[in-house]
């Protein structure tokens, strides 16, 4: 009997407050789908939402679902790309600026992970509205 590797599932936090946030998130969800030993399971609707800690527009977010056996930095590697493609700025010294597009790993499967660049589950998802209504 051969055995089979079961991949947990990772849930993944998406939002933008700049530019087309409708149009980005659509195509980045297009994107997430079509990463290397990735699927793309379940989507949330999308949620305008007033910035949390921040200035700006409101955002547009929404949490995906994915099957992966990337590791953990392979995919937060993979989403920092995606970010930078659609315009993803990081000024210095300036936490939750408006962005074009914002990636984040929420959870995967019932693992820890605390690494200097990710840490999951998300430390501050029970803060955000639009992250926990749609995992209700």
């Amino acid at each position: 009997m051969s055995e089979q590797t079961i991949e947990p599932l990772v849930v993944l936090g998406l939002g933008a407050n700049l530019g087309n946030p409708l149009e980005t998130l659509a195509g980045v969800l297009k994107e997430i789908g079509k990463l290397p030993q990735t699927e793309l399971v379940a989507v949330s609707p999308f949620y305008k939402t007033a910035p949390v800690d921040s200035s700006g527009p409101d955002y547009v977010n929404a949490v995906c679902a994915v099957k992966t056996a990337l590791a953990p930095q392979e995919l937060l590697d993979e989403l920092q790309r995606l970010e930078n493609l659609h315009g993803r700025v990081r000024p210095a010294g300036v936490r939750n600026a408006p962005r074009t597009l914002d990636l984040d790993v929420l959870l995967w499967g019932s693992q820890t992970i605390c690494t200097s660049r990710l840490v999951v589950p998300h430390p501050r998802m029970h803060e955000r509205a639009f992250v926990l209504r749609p995992l209700t």
